[in-house]
Order: C-alpha cells, then structure tokens, then sequence
C-alpha cells in the first residue's frame, strides 16, 4: 500500500475514532455511573454496601475476564462486528436492569450481561482498530477515543442524578439503555473498517503533498520483541510490567467508581454536589489525557505513564487526608488530570513494543489484570466500609499501591524495546539501543 493513489477528502481513520468515541462515551459512561445508583437502589432494597459491592465486583471480575477471549474474537472477526453485537447486548442489558427485584438478578445483569458486553465496545477492540489506522499519531488518537469514556462519566453522571430525582432509578436505568442504541451503534456501523487496505487507505492517510520525502521515517518499524506468537510476550519484562502497573490502575479506579460519591454523601455532600465533583474529575481527565497523548508521540511514553501513577498517588492523599468537603474537590482536581491516561499510554506502549499482529489478545489480558484490580478493590471497599464505617482504610491501601505502579512504569526499557526508537529495519535486540 506505499504507493497508493492520493487520497482526496478528509481520512477515514478520523471517522472510525468519531465512531470509537461515541462507543466509549456510551458503553463506559453508563457502566461508569453505577455509582449514582448505589444509594437509591440500596434504599429501595435495604442491600448493605457488601452485597453491592459484590454484584459491582463480580461484574469488574467477569469483564475482565471475559477481556482475552474478546480480543481473540477480535483478532480473528475484526472491531466492527465485535464491537457492534457487544452495543446491542450492552443496550439490552441495561433496560432490562430498570426491570430487577433482587441481588440475584442484579448480579446476572449487571454482573454477566453488561460487564461482559461492554468489554467488547471498550479498549481492547478500540485501541485495536486504531492502532491499525494511526501510526505517527497513535498515541494521540487512543487518548482521545479513550476520554470518551470520561465524557460519557461526565455526562451521565448528573444526567442520571437528577433523572433518578425525576423519575427515579428505573427509568433512568432504561434511558440509558435506549441511548446506547439511539448514539453509537449506527456510527459503527456507518464507519467502522478494520484495515485501512479495505478501502485503499494506508495508516495515517499516507504522506501528503509535503512529506513525500520524509515518508520514509515515519514508515511503522520493527521492534525486538515483535512476534507472531502472543505468548512469548510474557517472556520478556515489558508484558509484566505493563499488566502489573494497569492491575494497580484497575484497583484505584474502580473503587473511586463505585464509591466516590457515597463517599462523598458520608463527608456531608449531596447527591447533586457528589455526582458534580465526579463529573468535574471525569472532565478533567479529557484534557488531561489528550495532552498526554499528544505528548507521547513527540517524546517517550514511559515517563509519562509513571508520572501519572504518581499524581494519582497525591491525589489519594489528598482525600483522605483533607478535612471535609476539600478532600473531595482537591481529589476530582488532581485525580482528573491522570485518571484514564494511563490507558492509552498503557495500549501505545504494548503495540509499540510488541506490534499489531496480537494486539487485541494483548490488550485483553492487560484489562483482565485492571479489572481484576477493580474487582478486588470494589468488593474490599464494601467489606471495609460495613466494617469500620468508613473508606479510610481502603481508600489508603489503594493509594499505597500506586508507588509499585510507577516503579513498575519507569523501570520499563522503552528506547531498547520500542519500534519507536528502533532504526528502519531493525527486527532484532542487537539493532536497539540499550540507553532509556
């Protein structure tokens, strides 16, 4: 495809990222808000925060699990049939939860349905499809279809809030449902291609009229640890490292997920103002993680990818160490500002390092070990609080634990195992560079 005819018109890879992030926006943003439905469906219930916690995590579990046996569909389907069955079972889901009465069918709903479907409109068929699309701008293009599940947060979530005090729970739950239907869907099915060769494009829309004699190193290149065989990944350190630190970012997100806002009701907020901080952290993580990624392609990822880890680890400090309602808001500040970054910079590394031949089954078994995190954090944040009655203490283990994650993100050997930093045609350890 190097000599493909000039394309006229705007790239069709920018209409598969406009169909992405709508995905994301949907399918997140309504899984994402579970936590504005905690209190009013446990008042209506009488469930204790555990048992709800529990139905959260089983689903945070499953979906994770559910995340490698995804991407292998992916692989071998492509994202545009993945990624549009996954929206009409997540749509369906999500109305049906309108028609609960009990954990049990909370816990099959949510639990199964929703959290397994949402895995296939989510990162790893996303990341995949554009990976393929966008080679020089790649880390720029992940970020910004991944904010569309921080937008999705930040919409739904006082969305949601004040249509429960309208209508209450159920028909809010049914909404969003139909909304997930109305939005995404016809997008993906409008724009969606696996491989710019399907319609004679090349990554990136190929060189214009001033890069004909630059084409050559922005040409994708080869890194030493590119195979054809998924599980060899896990035979060098970058795989571990990778899903060691997104495991960490699994524990630290879900649980704000699921309970930042009761957290926030206990430190003396209202619903209203609960629901608005978590939509002020989910806006900020827009711009937060397009700067990220615009950066990224100028520089290493690495880097940024610790420094994220970090940041949040302040920002776990400050609620709970900050007295009142300032915990609160200094959290949504600081927090937002990191908070899904680490996603697109975690996707870009992986597909740098180990190219695009298994992307997909990759990136399923980095978000197996995130929501494996998130799954464990949700359910102990539940357990802690009927206990103790309070956050405190989980919300100080999750945030003791982004110190291994940075570690983990620094100490990758980036310049040696980047296709980025890897002269044209190299393919083998001895043509990297061992500097970082």
């Amino acid at each position: 495809m190097a000599n493909a005819p000039a394309r006229k018109g705007i790239f069709h890879g920018w209409f598969i990222l406009a169909a992405g992030f709508f995905s994301m926006f949907m399918a997140m943003g309504a899984r994402g808000t579970f936590g504005v439905f905690i209190l009013p469906m446990s008042d209506d219930f009488q469930w204790s925060r555990s048992e709800i916690s529990l139905a959260i995590a089983i689903g945070w579990l499953l979906n994770g699990l559910s995340q490698p046996f995804i991407g292998s569909v992916y692989d071998q389907l492509g994202g545009r049939t993945v990624i549009s069955v996954s929206l009409v079972v997540l749509a369906a889901g999500t109305m049906l939860l309108s028609r609960i009465d009990t954990l049990w069918q909370l816990v099959v709903v949510y639990g199964f349905v929703i959290s397994i479907a949402a895995g296939g409109a989510s990162n790893v068929t996303l990341h995949g499809v554009l990976s393929k699309w966008f080679y020089r701008k790649r880390g720029m293009v992940l970020s910004i279809v991944t904010t569309g599940a921080s937008a999705g947060s930040m919409v739904l979530a006082p969305f949601a809030t004040y249509l429960i005090l309208l209508a209450g729970w159920r028909t809010t739950w049914f909404v969003v449902g139909a909304l997930v239907i109305l939005i995404p869907l016809p997008l993906v099915l409008m724009f969606v291609r696996d491989d710019p060769s399907e319609i004679g494009e090349v990554p990136d829309g190929g060189p214009g009229p001033s890069d004909k004699t630059s084409t050559a190193s922005q040409e994708p290149r080869t890194g030493p640890l590119e195979t054809n065989a998924w599980q060899e990944s896990f035979q060098s350190p970058p795989m571990w490292q990778l899903t060691g630190a997104f495991f960490v970012c699994g524990v630290t997100t879900a649980i704000i997920a699921a309970h930042y806002v009761p957290f926030a009701v206990d430190r003396g907020a209202s619903p209203e103002m609960a629901a608005l901080a978590f939509g002020l952290m989910t806006g900020l993580n827009v711009v937060g993680a397009i700067v990220v990624g615009i950066v990224s392609d100028r520089f290493g990822r690495k880097r940024l990818l610790a420094s994220l880890y970090a940041i949040r680890g302040l920002a776990y400090a400050a609620l709970i160490l900050a007295p009142g309602l300032y915990g609160i808001w200094a959290f949504a500040v600081i927090a937002g500002f990191s908070w899904i970054a680490t996603a697109p910079l975690t996707a870009s590394l992986t597909a740098d390092i180990y190219g695009l031949r298994n992307i997909g089954t990759l990136s399923g078994f980095a978000t197996l070990s995130h929501q494996v995190g998130g799954a464990f954090s949700v359910f102990l944040g539940g357990v802690l609080y009927d206990h103790f009655g309070s956050y405190d203490i989980a919300f100080g283990i999750s945030g003791a634990l982004l110190v291994g994650a940075t570690v983990a993100s620094f100490s990758i050997r980036e310049k040696k195992y980047s296709s980025r930093f890897q002269p044209i045609g190299a393919s083998t350890p001895e043509t990297a560079g061992d500097g970082d």
